[in-house]
Order: structure tokens, then sequence, then C-alpha cells
């Protein structure tokens, strides 16, 4: 009787031992981040902390409406997501602010913990070389007229990408108005540089760029830094020199997760110096926001551009009366 009691003693202990190992030592992260930085970050956070990964992926949307859906038993624990969209309801996600904050650059530390930023998007130029004359540096050099019908961009009512653009000449030509006539005045005047011709596809534009078909395109970093990555020299990105709105994406805590001890050394891993640098080196698409970090020979850092943050609320405030003058604009210019 003895003897069957100590087996039993024994698996209990061995069951709750099991137990007690796997708490904090799992992670289930969901996500729309590309494989390009999973492969590189997810492996090196379980390198690091010896807690196993176990992955969601699915669109933003996706993300975001899981997340909301299952509010009371939450599939998963962390979530590395566009900034924009744990601001729109923070009810969803347990505040932490990461031990790595005070290292951040100032405007990029969180300021409730409910988003930790990470990395960031941003608008840019794509410039052939070969096509141009002129040394573009932002966008008062577009409207040199030997640009006239060189120049890429899509339709800001349809293209995220080309909006961005449009709201990033409002702000910052506009000193942060972008109702500003200032502003505005610039826009007409980009518009017609264009000579009629709007691209449909955010793709057609960067790629339109790199095969010559066009000397200049309005685009996002990403591409951009992939081309650089492949040691395509005729090929310069611009950061405009009048400033870019960045749109970051970072780590949040779901409320209610199972393993919040893991999510929460995920955050503090993801803002470590360690994770930053592998993404500046390692990941061609990606931005690190420390500035503290090795970075890829063909990158920038945030202390070497005019960049800040955008104001998630501000610009979804102001996204209507712009888009409703810009299509104004562009009745009268294109139709």
């Amino acid at each position: 009787m003895k003897k069957v009691f100590g087996i039993l003693l024994a698996v209990c202990l061995l069951l709750t031992s099991s137990v007690s190992l796997a708490d904090g030592q799992k992670l289930v992260l969901i996500t729309a981040t590309a494989s390009d930085n999973l492969d590189v970050l997810i492996p090196a956070f379980e390198a690091a902390t010896g807690i196993d990964v176990e992955l969601i992926t699915a669109s933003t949307g996706e993300v975001y409406s899981r997340i909301q859906n299952e509010t009371n038993n939450p599939s998963a624990d962390v979530t590395w997501i566009s900034a924009s969209y744990v601001s729109r309801d923070t009810s969803f996600f347990t505040p932490y602010v990461s031990v790595h904050n005070d290292e951040l650059p100032e405007g990029f530390r969180t300021q409730d913990g409910y988003i930790n930023y990470v990395n960031f998007t941003m608008p840019v130029l794509l410039v052939n070389k070969n096509l141009v004359d002129i040394e573009i540096k932002g966008y008062k050099d577009l409207l040199d007229p030997s640009l006239f019908g060189k120049i890429a961009h899509g339709d800001a009512a349809a293209s995220s990408s080309a909006y961005n653009h449009i709201e990033n000449m409002l702000v910052t030509l506009g000193d942060g108005d972008m109702s500003s006539e200032a502003g505005w005045e610039y826009v007409e005047a980009f518009l017609k540089q264009l000579d009629g011709k709007i691209i449909n596809s955010s793709g057609t534009i960067y790629k339109g760029v790199e095969a010559g078909e066009y000397a200049v395109g309005l685009t996002w970093d990403t591409p951009c830094l992939a081309y650089l990555a492949q040691g395509i020299d005729y090929l310069d990105m611009v950061v405009m020199e009048e400033g870019a709105l960045c749109s970051p994406s970072g780590v949040a805590v779901i409320k209610n997760c199972k393993n919040e001890e893991s999510a929460k050394a995920f955050v503090d891993f993801m803002t470590s110096k360690e994770a930053q640098s592998l993404m500046g080196t390692k990941v061609p698409g990606a931005n690190p926001i420390r500035t503290d970090v090795e970075l890829a020979s063909y990158k920038k850092g945030l202390a070497d551009m005019n960049a800040s943050v955008v104001d998630a609320s501000f610009s979804a405030a102001n996204k209507p009366a712009v888009l409703e003058r810009y299509q104004d604009l562009y009745l009268e210019i294109f139709e």
C-alpha cells in the first residue's frame, strides 16, 4: 500500500512540476507582422528567455477582430500590431511599461504602457538616380520643371500610402495644420506636376521607379529598403527634409491572457538593444526605434532624420475633411 501511495505521490509531484515548469515558459503571439521580422526575432527571443513561442498570423484587421472577440478567453498573450489599433480601444489590453522605456528616444516612449513601440514605417521618396538631374531632398524639389510627368503617385482616396503622403505634405508644409492654405497650395501644385497620371497600385509605384518608368515615386520605406539591401545602387530612398510622420508598430499585452509574465518578457525583449540591433541589421525592411543600435549600411536611424510619430487621433479626426478637399482637387485636375 505504501508503495502504491508512493507511486501516486510521485505522479502527482511530476504533474505539479510539469504545470509549474510550463507556467511562464510559453507565449502565444498574434500578429500580421511580415515573416522576415518573425523569422529573425522569435528564435532570438526563445534563445534569450527559454520561452517557447506559438505563432498566430493573420491580416491586421483579422488580428484586431480576434482580440476583440476573445476578450474573456483570449487565445493569444501578446500582439505585435500597428499602434493605431491599440489606441482605438485600450480596454482589450493590459498596461505594461517596458524596462527599457527610458532608453528609447523621446517621442517614441510609451505614455501609458498599452503599446510599447518597437518599429515604424514612414512615407519616403524613391528616386531613380539615372533619371534625375537635380538633388532631391524633399517635397519642394518635386516641383522642379524637369520632373514634370516623371513622378509616380497613387490616389489618396483609394491608397493608404498615397494618403499618408498627402497628410505628410499638409502637416509638414502647413506647420501642423492640415487645413493650412500653404499646405494645400503645395498639394495642388504637386498634383498638377503629375501630368494627369495617377497610379492605381501602390506596388506599381516602386516597381516603376526601379524599372526606369518613373524618376521619382512617392511610396513607403519597406519596399525601398528591400531594394537597397539588394545593392541596387541607382536607387535612393529620400526621407523628406520637411519631415516624415512615422506610423509606429508595437507590442501590447492582451488583457486576461494566460501567460502574462511571458508576454511582459516579450515586451522587454523587443525593446532591448539586442532585439533592436537584430532588427537594424538582419531584417531588410525594418526600422528599429532605438538610436543606440547597429544598423545596416543602407539604413538611416531616427537620429539622422526629421521624423516624428503620427498622432493617430489627430489623423483620424482630420481625414474626412482632407479627403473631401483632395477629391475636389482630383476632379478639377484629373477629370
